[in-house]
């Protein structure tokens, strides 16, 4: 019994969108988007998400959603998962909401975040979430995207947008006051120093508990921007962040027996959802990130156009953390501990304290060419080389088994250390050059063809290179009609080596790569209405598979379908309607971890605005977002301590399906707002996942915030 205590013990990314952004403030002519500026991007907007050039959604051969500040605020995001919770094919929060990090899914698999269009996280516990208020909007590629912006995601990504200076003066001031004692103040001033300088700040300042006990949610940010147009076609734009929070996890990975299902063994034994199972004051996740970068962008005439961009992220984090061993036996995690106390309550308990550095250097600098072959055949020829450098240090220190009544926990016998010994680090480089055609012909049709090469190196000594390829063509057939195909790839290095079932170690993981094939229609009636709807079929090749006593292959095959149907309707200033649904099925020729994703996914979000005065006005909003049951397949004795159980016994659970709705009401009145927000208006209570390896995770219950703010 000692051995199975002592078992359970122990991104040009986007620059497309980037440019985007930068496009948006760069000419005089588009001074930044007001809120119905903000709308019409969704609907019709120019963008260069997908193809990092200023083109029409309605030219683009496959989906790509933009989330503008106004429309998440609206929604009462307070992270960023939640800005993405109305996106078609998107499952945001797959864990519930997680004060750590940010989730979301697109298509079935895990998404990478990107900022200004290059990857700005590496590694799991090692950098804290990002601000909403921050960012001017989020926009979301889907399917394989490596051809622009190297190793990424299969599914897609989530690419954030800093809000940078505009030529003007105004800003806002806010005061906010939530459910569990939120107290927040967030400002965002720019002013405009001379015709060719403007600067900007954004600043919160965050003092919240959760609703999870001796979790708190405390934030300090601050980002300023400076941008100078030396001439008209000169802009250059820098940028920093400083940014600190102090908070724990909403994450306590409580055991599926006595939250999910009964525990027969004590009847009367139900967790509370919200139960913390850590020390407190010590179960910490306080960080701290420092973030600086700039782009140029010249155009050297109506032909030529460069652009170029930096980051550099200095990211430091403390984590402190106790668990519950769910994992031995998950069918019945008190089973191994019997002998240790009362069978039913007593479970083991494992802890850690680590600390973790992250240094990030990303740069993507590119040459667009726009030029005509024929009278009625129109180029834009992009050729660029990004490169980005990672370090990530971590220090770890594990702490001795402990034995704890779950439904009595002794917080203050429960152990607390700092870490100690040497800082274990991996770094990773990677090199990229790309090349990409826009034809337009008769300016009807439109065809993108791309190419990239990559080069990547780890610190374990490997070397990955990789080729991708995406092709795609869209055409107006009449009436707003515009059917599309692409093909697109992907691939995503693999850190760490094969575990063999004997101990001993293998080659080095091969980097997984995907392939996209995509068919599907847009539509556009009229300039404030597009409706998409699209067909995929991703296959993901070299996945990773976990087999018993901590073995692993490198044979996983997972194979995603799916449709999405994403609809927008916009009159500015007075009414938005935003219609969303997902389908994925997921298989694979063995258990995957992703099995517990839903196939169902959907939402609909409204809001109208109702004229009271001449000086006021009344903003109604609603939504509802409904994710389809899910289950999740595990071994009923993964470690092989029941002889009565044959190896490799498997059993599933499955998770019901969950819908919540979220309001709005705000009146804007002269240059004062005031609103209230409520996320989970009806409070259902519900777990966003319980994965067969034996936890549950719940997703967040009812929030209510009121603003009242000042506009000048």
């Amino acid at each position: 019994m000692a051995s199975v205590r002592s078992l359970a013990i122990t991104g040009v990314a986007l620059f497309a969108l980037s440019a985007a952004t930068s496009a948006a403030a760069q000419a005089p002519a588009d001074n930044g988007a007001d809120q119905t500026d903000a709308s019409e991007i969704i609907v019709t907007g120019v963008i260069n998400a997908g193809t990092k050039t200023e083109t029409p959604l309605v030219q683009l051969p496959q989906p790509v959603t933009i989330i503008p500040a106004e429309q998440f605020i609206s929604q009462g995001a307070i992270s960023i998962s939640d800005t993405v919770k109305y996106a078609a094919g998107v499952l945001a929060n797959p864990y519930g909401r997680d004060t750590r990090v940010d989730g979301f899914n697109i298509r079935g698999i895990d998404a990478l975040q990107f900022r200004d269009g290059m990857r700005d996280i590496f590694s799991y516990y090692a950098s804290i979430t990002s601000d909403p208020y921050n960012f001017q909007r989020v926009e979301i590629v889907r399917g394989p995207a490596s051809v622009l912006f190297g190793q990424g995601s299969i599914g897609g990504l989530v690419n954030l947008v800093s809000k940078t200076p505009e030529f003007k003066m105004g800003g806002e001031v806010n005061l906010v006051y939530g459910s569990y004692d939120r107290k927040e103040a967030m400002a965002d001033v720019n002013v405009a120093l001379t015709d060719t300088l403007a600067v900007r700040g954004v600043a919160r300042v965050r003092d919240a508990d959760t609703y999870v006990d001796n979790v708190s949610d405390d934030r300090v940010m601050f980002a300023p921007s400076i941008r100078w147009q030396p001439t008209p076609d000169t802009d250059i734009v820098l940028n920093g962040l400083y940014q600190e929070d102090d908070t724990g996890s909403t994450s306590q990975f409580l055991p599926i027996v006595g939250t999910f299902r009964p525990n027969t063994a004590y009847p009367q034994g139900t967790l509370d959802k919200y139960t913390f199972v850590g020390k407190p004051g010590w179960y910490r996740y306080d960080g701290r990130s420092l973030q600086g970068g700039g782009s140029i962008t010249h155009k050297f005439s109506d032909a030529v156009r460069l652009s170029m961009k930096a980051r550099y992220i200095d990211s430091d984090l403390r984590y402190n953390y106790h668990g519950v061993d769910s994992y031995t036996y998950p069918t019945d995690p008190f089973l191994p501990y019997a002998s240790y106390g009362t069978y039913g309550r007593t479970i083991g308990m494992s802890s850690s304290a680590s600390r973790a550095r992250m240094n990030v250097f990303s740069t993507d600098n590119n040459l667009q060419f726009t030029f005509n072959t024929g009278a009625n055949i129109e180029h834009k020829l992009l050729v660029g080389i990004d490169y980005s450098w990672n370090k990530v240090s971590k220090q770890t220190t594990y702490g001795s088994g402990e034995i704890v009544d779950l439904y009595d926990i002794d917080y203050d016998a429960l152990s607390a250390y700092e870490p100690s010994g040497p800082f274990v680090t991996d770094s990773q480089k990677q090199l990229g050059v790309y090349v990409q055609d826009q034809m337009r012909f008769f300016d009807r049709v439109s065809v993108v063809l791309g190419a990239r090469r990559d080069r990547v190196t780890s610190s374990a000594g490997t070397t990955d290179h990789a080729t991708t390829f995406r092709a795609g063509i869209i055409g107006e057939v009449g009436a707003g009609f515009s059917p599309f195909f692409s093909y697109t790839e992907s691939f995503l290095p693999v850190a760490g080596t094969i575990q063999n079932a004997d101990g001993s170690t293998g080659g080095a993981y091969r980097p997984q790569t995907g392939t996209q094939f995509e068919a599907g229609m847009k539509w556009q009636p009229e300039p404030n209405t597009l409706v998409t709807v699209t067909a995929f079929h991703i296959k993901e090749r070299n996945r990773v598979l976990y087999l018993q006593n901590n073995a692993t292959t490198q044979s996983g095959e997972l194979t995603t379908k799916g449709v999405e149907f994403e609809a927008s309707h916009t009159l500015p200033g007075n009414f938005e309607l935003l219609v969303n649904y997902g389908y994925n099925q997921l298989k694979s020729e063995v258990n995957s971890s992703l099995d517990y994703m839903p196939r169902h996914t959907a939402s609909i979000w409204s809001t109208k605005t109702f004229g009271m005065t001449d000086d006021a006005q009344l903003r109604l909003g609603a939504g509802v977002v409904y994710s389809g049951k899910s289950k999740s397949t595990g071994q009923v004795d993964p470690y092989g301590l029941n002889p009565a159980i044959p190896a490799g016994t498997l059993y599933t659970i499955v998770i019901p399906s969950r819908t919540t709705v979220d309001a709005l009401a705000e009146i804007n009145w002269n240059s004062w707002r005031f609103a209230i927000n409520a996320t989970n208006l009806l409070n259902n209570q519900y777990y966003a996942s319980c994965l067969a390896r034996g936890d549950c995770f719940v997703g967040a219950p009812r929030n209510v915030m009121g603003t009242i703010g000042y506009r000048f």
